[in-house]
Order: C-alpha cells, then sequence, then structure tokens
C-alpha cells in the first residue's frame, strides 16, 4: 500500500488553490523588494546627480558605463555609455599615457592626477582621481572617476599670485623709475640746450668739411632728444605700477570709446594693408564708470599686440557687449600666430614678451592688467598656436571707488 499525501486527503482541487496562494504571496513580496529597490536606486541616482564633481563608472576596458548629470554641463553628449572614456574626455584615439584610471586598474588602489582642457573660449583645469570598484572575487570589476572642476581656484590663485608680482614690481619700478628720471632730465636738459647753440655754432664755422660736422652734432642732439623722450615713455609706463597717479572716472560709452580709439590708430592700419579692422559693437550703448584714457590705452595696446601677431593678412575684430546686467564685455580677437600653451601663463607678468629684441620691454600687458584690476574688473586671454588669440576683458557696469577716483 502506497503512502497517503495530502492530494489524497483534501483533493488536487485544494492544494493547486493553496499552490496559488503560496505564489500570489510571493509575486507580492518581490514587488514591494522590487519598490524598495527602485526607490534606493533612485535615491543612489539622486545623491549622484547631486554631487557637483562629474562622476563616470568605467569598465576595465576604457567604456563609459554610467555618468552623472554634471556631465552634460561640460561635454555636448547626449548618450556617452559605450563611449571609449579617451574619446570622450580627451578627444585621443588611444588610452592616455598619464592615466589614473590605468594606474587603479592595474594597482587595484586609487591614483590622482589633474590636466588642462584646452578649449576654444577658456581652458578648464580639472582634478581626476580614480578609485577601482570590486567584485565579491576581490578582481576590479569597474572604476569610479572623479573629475573636479577646479578652474576658478586655479584663475583666484594665479590672480594672487599675480597681485603680489605686480607689487613687487611697483616697488622696485617707483625706485628704478625715480632713479633714472634724475640723470634723463640733466641728459634731455643739455642736449636741448646743444641743440639752441647750434645755430650759432653754424655761424662760426666756414669750411665745407666744418658745415658737414654742424649737421652731425645735429643729428646727434636730435637722435639723443628722441631716445629721451622714449625713455621718458618708459620710465611713465613703470610709474603706472605704483601709486603714483590718480585718474578720475567718469561715465563712459565702451562703443564711443572703441571707434576714437581706432581713430589714433588709423595711420597705423594703413601701415598694414593686409590688416582687416572690424568693429562688433553692441547695438545699445554699453556704459561703464571708468578712467578713459587708462581704459583707452588699453584697448591700443590690446589692438597692437593683434596687428603684432598678424604676419602679413589677417583680421581683427573688436566686440562690445553686455555680458548681464552688472558687467560689459570688451573683447579683441585675430586671426594671427597663436600663443603656445607654455607662454599663454606667462602673458601678464612683467618684462615677459615674445617680441624681438628693442620692440617690446615686456610691460604692456601688464600694465592692461593693473588697469583692469584697478577697475575692478578681469582680463583673460584664450589662444591655440595657428588659431589666433582672444583678449576678453570684462567690466563691472557699476563700480565706484573712493570719490571716484583711481590710483595706480
Amino acid at each position: 500500500m502506497g503512502k497517503t499525501t495530502l492530494s489524497d486527503i483534501v483533493g488536487p482541487e485544494y492544494t493547486k488553490l493553496g499552490f496559488f496562494r503560496e505564489v500570489q504571496e510571493k509575486m507580492g513580496e518581490l514587488e514591494t523588494y522590487n519598490a524598495e529597490l527602485e526607490r534606493k536606486k533612485q535615491e543612489i541616482q539622486d545623491i549622484l546627480n547631486g554631487i557637483m564633481d562629474l562622476l563616470a563608472v568605467v569598465s576595465p576596458d576604457y567604456r563609459i558605463v554610467y555618468v552623472n548629470k554634471v556631465f552634460n554641463d561640460y561635454f555636448d553628449i547626449p548618450h556617452p555609455e559605450g563611449l571609449f572614456c579617451y574619446q570622450v574626455f580627451r578627444g585621443g584615439s588611444e588610452p592616455c599615457q598619464i592615466c589614473p584610471l590605468r594606474t587603479a586598474l592595474q594597482t587595484g588602489k586609487p591614483d590622482r592626477s589633474a590636466y588642462i582642457d584646452h578649449r576654444p573660449d577658456r581652458s578648464l583645469h580639472f582634478e581626476v582621481v580614480a578609485s577601482p570598484m570590486f567584485d565579491d572575487k576581490s578582481q576590479v570589476r569597474t572604476v569610479l572617476v572623479s573629475k573636479r572642476d577646479v578652474t576658478m581656484e586655479k584663475e583666484y590663485q594665479a590672480k594672487y599670485y599675480q597681485a603680489e608680482k605686480m607689487a613687487t614690481i611697483g616697488l622696485l619700478a617707483a625706485g628704478v623709475a625715480h632713479e633714472i628720471n634724475n640723470p634723463l632730465a640733466a641728459i634731455s636738459g643739455f642736449s636741448e640746450a646743444l641743440k639752441r647753440r647750434l645755430p650759432y655754432l653754424g655761424t662760426l664755422l666756414d669750411k665745407e668739411t666744418e658745415q658737414g660736422i654742424l649737421e652731425d652734432f645735429t643729428d646727434y642732439t636730435t637722435t639723443i632728444l628722441e631716445e629721451c623722450n622714449r625713455c621718458r615713455d618708459i620710465v611713465g609706463n613703470l610709474l603706472s605700477f605704483s601709486s603714483q597717479k590718480t585718474c578720475k572716472f567718469n561715465t563712459i560709452d565702451l562703443n564711443s570709446l572703441v571707434t576714437g580709439s581706432l581713430k589714433i590708430l588709423h595711420h597705423q592700419i594703413k601701415l598694414h594693408p593686409g590688416i582687416t579692422l572690424h568693429q562688433d559693437l553692441c547695438s545699445e550703448p554699453v556704459t561703464i564708470q571708468g578712467a578713459q584714457g587708462e581704459l583707452k590705452q588699453v584697448l591700443l595696446n590690446l589692438v597692437l599686440n593683434a596687428m603684432d601677431a598678424i604676419d602679413s593678412k589677417g583680421t581683427i575684430t573688436i566686440r562690445t557687449s553686455m555680458d548681464n546686467a552688472e558687467r560689459a564685455a570688451l573683447i579683441v580677437e585675430d586671426t594671427g600666430q597663436g600663443i603656445p600653451p607654455e607662454t599663454l601663463d606667462k602673458l601678464f607678468i612683467p618684462f615677459f614678451t615674445t617680441k624681438t629684441k628693442g620692440h617690446s620691454i615686456g610691460i604692456g600687458l601688464s600694465i592692461c592688467y593693473n588697469i583692469i584690476k584697478m577697475h575692478g574688473g578681469e582680463i583673460h586671454a584664450c589662444s591655440e598656436p595657428g588659431k589666433g588669440s582672444v583678449f576678453r576683458v570684462m567690466l563691472p557696469t557699476g563700480f565706484s571707488a573712493s570719490n571716484k577716483e583711481m590710483t595706480t
């Protein structure tokens, strides 16, 4: 006689009913469990999207598995998943030589590095941390890459160092300028005295050979006076680093400043027929509070530098705009030879110049930096070799110094 089962006693229909009831209970538990998982997944997603650093999960073959919301702020790629990280982040065709992700995969330990992403409008500085994530066999399953934008920190750090340099150079320049001014005044004064006496000297000379000596003396004194005037201009620029000159602030329309400044360059532009000067001015007045003479010096310096950057043929574009209600923009863009990345960070350092000897002493852009800083503004340079340069000057519309005066 066989063993009696539950089906023999209660019947198969009741057994099936109990089985389905158990299945329904299990399905209800699974639905609750899945809902909880979905909630936790969404919570983690919200946390990752709330982090201001760019996060990316990358597989061992360098393919992107996941990115958080911040990715869209820096890269115009709708669906980066499945693409190689070096294509997306560096625009490369193969893994980078210095790669924290590779180090993390090889060592199983977090690694850190920094790099600069050069873009047409701005260079972005990133700090990158690659942290390996392991599976249940302690093998690296994926790598969490965190990219932190430290551009603003680097810019403020550079401004701090620049301010220190400018303060030191200002003290040095003031001392040197005053020391040079005294002998320069004597040289210039005696040269003027000699030049006034030359006509009388001519009456004492009769022979043609002696008249030739007079012409030589005339040329020599004229050259001495010209060089003295040039030295006086250099000394005046040096004094711009120290607190020796006070400029009054007035209401200025940047559009009028541009048109007025370009009239001064009319003759200079004629000497370069291959250069086209284009104005893209705001349709409305762009008014700020500032010192017109000082800002005109900035614009002239930037345009002249742009002309020097163009070999024979090219375009210089000057733009004005309202960046927002509180800031105005003055932009000088050229299609010249561009600036190498290693030089770009040195442009505003006093006495640094890329021009040939005798054409510049390297304080023009430093003076521009100092003037813009005293106006409460900022000046940035962006460039790529062979693709021209862009100098962007940002000026506050409502800046006011004490008694509307600026000391430079």
